[in-house]
């Protein structure tokens, strides 16, 4: 086995088995439940959003170790970070699941997710959580239903 290969399968195990941010938030002003049906992967994705910016996100949810630890790692990437930049992450992992080899230089963690795209049908695993900060985003405050197609 690749020793790359193998750090990233820890660092995705690391995150499932200690997921950061799983919970929920008293004071999520956004809040957007989503499944995979395909799968059977699904998310609550709370976000505190004041002025713009990402206050606070946390997670619950069921799934597999990608979609878990992409939400763990999501959670964690966005926190502080304006809508913008939020987007923004989003769009880069995008381009990263669609194998357009883009670095995550400010959450190294997130490159351990890289060789998804080398499956298709996981793509959407560990596209989940981030599909859920999009549609919150997008939406705005309350709570937002949603199936990936």
């Amino acid at each position: 086995m690749n020793p790359l290969d193998d750090l990233y399968r820890r660092v995705i195990m690391d995150h499932y088995k200690n997921p950061r941010n799983r919970g929920t938030l008293d004071d999520g002003s956004v809040t957007v439940n989503l499944n995979n049906p395909t799968c059977g992967d699904r998310i609550s994705l709370q976000m505190q959003i004041e002025g713009g910016v990402v206050k606070n996100a946390r997670f619950t949810g069921e799934g597999c170790s990608i979609s878990m630890s992409s939400a763990s790692m999501m959670t964690d990437a966005v926190k502080g970070k304006t809508t913008s930049e939020a987007l923004a992450l989003a769009d880069k992992f995008s381009s990263l699941m669609k194998g357009e080899g883009v670095e995550f230089e400010e959450y190294e963690d997130i490159a351990a997710l890289s060789g998804v795209n080398k499956f298709p049908a996981r793509i959407k695993c560990a596209t989940l959580a981030w599909n859920a900060l999009r549609k919150g985003i997008e939406h705005g405050q309350g709570q937002h239903e949603g199936i990936e197609e």
